[in-house]
């Protein structure tokens, strides 16, 4: 037992889970929490805003596969951050809230006291896959493995731990910090994966479909489809498990040549959003299997074979049970496959001038850079338009598709992977929500490359207005300033373009520059070709 804070056991806790690094806005009732970061010699990346906070957690979390932690003011610094949070809940990452409280004395009195609301543990716990509150420092030890262990273990998601103003500096003998295991995952049920495989069996033309939750199975994912000729698409999140620069891995463009013949899908760690709703049609007789660790999915979209179980493990067995099968697949299947890629990479580069900034943002970025997307025209075009080559490099908001999320995920990134480039593209629009947060990419030196493609609209917005409302355009007009001008302000490298052919020159530049550097990426207002026509396609 050692004489510990309430402040000094979290810390204790985090320390003992590999935690070097936290995201935080310190505030009265975090204090005692954040002196305990300084003791333990923690990482602490201050922010400008409780919503970055979140976003840098998020962002250093799916770049990394580890836990990304932050820590805010509770009631309106928990709340301004619920945009991060509830981001990292809809795209199943690890990320932990740790927030104050008022208090003890005043626990559920509701006498108004700093930054109280109603009940902050149950606002948590809607959006967040579990939250506890610490009363007494001897308890933080065994709540933060809970913690751990809860972000962790089956569907990945984010968590939050509160503790009231005065347990922070409350001093009591605290046993040590020990992680708990993982909770054990389900494991494949025999019958239902030789269902899968005679399905497969059975089938003609498959097509994988992989989210997030395959992230840890890449490798098996490769091998199904090199064993059963099987492209693979992810439509965001899974994007790079299997490399677009393998004649398999497809982007959804290229994919949806192949649908009309698809007979079977098999969705590995996927909510299946392409080919549940997005994609406007079904052929008649397609059979479905589907590899998920969390049951509910199966209710969500009912498979002909339903395997729950870790995506790692349900995928290998799908492959030994194939094996045993003596499977062998249809001849000649490659040849359509790329086929299906040649055309849709040709006709995705009318999507102009969106298509031309991109095809020069590969090329010139190695392929293990890390690409954060925005709600943006540019942004929208990137899920088909710009190749993922590796897992983990593409980071959205996910079905959220919360808008200023781009940069504050990318500082997170870039905190996770100091060595490699992270580019942030972003529109004019969202890139405003969280400008400030260029004070601390220079604070911090986080070398993040910002592209912001500027407008002077919510260019989505102003389109729908436009072809859908008879042309009633309301606020989705902007006036922005001069974003190389307020760049340079805080300190930050940055250079002006209006074309394509001046892009290549400031990008290479900018990443040469190796500190936080912002292009302004000048496009006329309404010029842009709408880039739905490939995520929403029309039915043939």
């Amino acid at each position: 037992m050692t004489a510990l804070t309430g402040g000094e056991a979290i810390v204790q806790g985090l320390v003992a889970h590999g935690v070097d690094t936290v995201f935080g806005l310190p505030g009265a009732q975090i204090y005692g929490l954040f002196d305990a970061f300084h003791q333990a010699q923690l990482k602490v990346i201050g922010a400008r805003h409780e919503q970055a906070c979140g976003y840098m957690a998020y962002g250093y979390a799916r770049a990394s596969g580890k836990p990304g932690v932050f820590s805010v003011v509770p009631g309106p610094g928990v709340l301004n951050a619920g945009a991060a949070i509830l981001t990292a809940f809809g795209s199943n990452e690890p990320v932990l809230c740790l927030t104050g409280q008022v208090p003890t004395a005043f626990l559920g009195k509701g006498r108004g006291h700093l930054h109280e609301m109603p009940d902050q543990l149950a606002t948590l716990r809607s959006f967040v896959k579990w939250a506890d509150r610490i009363e007494y420092p001897d308890t933080a030890p065994s709540a933060v493995s809970r913690a751990f262990q809860e972000m962790m273990s089956g569907r990945r998601g984010p968590v939050a731990l509160e503790m009231p103003w005065d347990v922070f500096t409350q001093r009591a003998d605290v046993g040590a910090s020990t992680p708990f295991a993982r909770l054990p995952p389900p494991q494949p049920d025999s019958e239902r994966i030789k269902a899968a495989a005679a399905l497969i069996g059975g089938s003609k033309a498959p097509m994988i479909f992989v989210g997030s939750g395959a992230f840890d199975a890449a490798d098996e994912i490769l091998e199904l489809a090199e064993l059963i000729d099987a492209p693979v698409v992810a439509f965001r999140s899974g994007r790079g498990i299997v490399s677009n620069a393998h004649e398999l891995g497809l982007t959804m463009a290229a994919a949806y040549h192949l649908w009309p013949q698809t007979d079977l899908i098999i969705g590995i760690g996927t909510r299946l959003e392409l080919p549940a709703w997005r994609w406007p049609y079904r052929p008649e007789g397609q059979k479905s299997v589907r590899i998920d660790i969390d049951p509910v999915e199966m209710r969500r979209f009912a498979a002909d074979a339903a395997v729950v179980a870790d995506a790692q493990a349900g995928t290998r067995g799908l492959l030994a049970a194939m094996r045993k099968l003596g499977y062998k697949k249809s001849a000649g299947r490659r040849q359509a496959i790329r086929d299906a890629s040649a055309l849709a990479l040709k006709e995705i580069q009318a999507v102009q001038p969106q298509m031309a900034y991109l095809n020069i943002l590969r090329e010139v970025l190695p392929a293990n850079a890390i690409v954060t997307d925005e709600l943006s025209q540019v942004g929208f075009t990137s899920w088909y338009g710009f190749p993922i080559y590796e897992p983990r490099t593409f980071i959205t908001s996910g079905y959220q598709g919360t808008l200023g999320s781009g940069f504050p995920t990318a500082l997170g990134a870039k905190v996770a992977h100091p060595d490699r480039p992270v580019v942030a593209i972003t529109g004019d629009g969202g890139f405003m929500f969280a400008v400030q947060e260029l004070a601390t990419a220079v604070q911090f030196k986080i070398g993040v490359v910002t592209l912001v493609f500027n407008n002077n609209a919510y260019g989505n917005v102003r389109r729908d207005q436009l072809q859908v409302f008879d042309g009633r355009v309301v606020a989705a007009d902007l006036v922005n300033p001069d974003f190389v001008r307020l760049a340079e302000s805080f300190g930050v490298g940055a250079a002006r373009v209006t074309s394509p052919e001046t892009f290549r020159p400031a990008l290479e530049k900018a990443l040469a520059d190796g500190g936080p550097y912002l292009i302004a990426i000048d496009v006329v207002r309404d010029s842009e070709v709408s880039p739905w026509a490939f995520i929403h396609p029309p039915k043939p």
